[in-house]
């Protein structure tokens, strides 16, 4: 059986000002791409067969880099794979959540709000994480996949995977720009 390594993207100019951006399209930093060069380090022993991602750029430009430094010929968009459409709070600071809502989730000093108008339930989110491993299950069932997506979608399809509940999926620790998670029967492990 293959194995599983989600990938947040590398950081973009939104991450960087502190902006919500959620399906906004910005552009990987400076930064966000020399993280994406290093991402390969992490996988210089395990031969990765396709890496699916969002075909948002953040996600797509450090999808690419990935596989051009790994010599993978296959990057597969998957609009399943985009971040949480974050609805009013779209392109807002960080720190307004609390002004349009009180409805929240506060987990490793991150506040995932529950309710404002426009956005995506956890619910959809989570339903959405379960097509995409079904898909990836489908079309590779023995390789191993990467997938380089967004934070919120990112821990659904971590809580999917483990037939967790969206809230248990947001209590996990926060998924950092281009951190590495192996998914495991028996426990995700950070690729260092």
């Amino acid at each position: 059986m293959g194995k599983i390594f989600l990938v947040r993207h590398g950081q973009d100019k939104d991450n960087q000002q502190g902006i919500l951006n959620g399906k906004r399209d910005s552009e990987l930093t400076d930064l966000g791409r020399r993280q994406a060069a290093t991402v390969v380090e992490k996988f210089k022993d395990i031969k990765i067969e396709a890496i699916y991602c969002s075909p948002l750029k953040r996600a797509y430009d450090t999808a690419k880099i990935i596989a051009a430094e790994l010599g993978v010929n296959e990057v597969i968009t998957d609009e399943s794979l985009i971040e949480r459409d974050f609805g009013v709070l779209t392109g807002k600071p960080v720190a307004d959540i609390l002004k349009y809502t009180q409805k929240i989730i506060r987990s490793d000093g991150i506040n995932y709000f529950l309710e404002v108008e426009g956005a995506e339930s956890f619910s959809d989110l989570l339903l959405r994480g379960g097509q995409i491993l079904e898909k990836i299950n489908q079309q590779y069932p023995d390789s191993n996949i990467v997938i380089v997506t967004h934070g919120d979608i990112g821990k659904m399809i971590r809580a999917v995977y483990h037939n967790w509940t969206w809230q248990k999926g947001l209590e996990t620790p926060y998924f950092d720009n281009t951190e590495v998670l192996e998914l495991s029967d028996s426990q995700d492990k950070e690729i260092l």
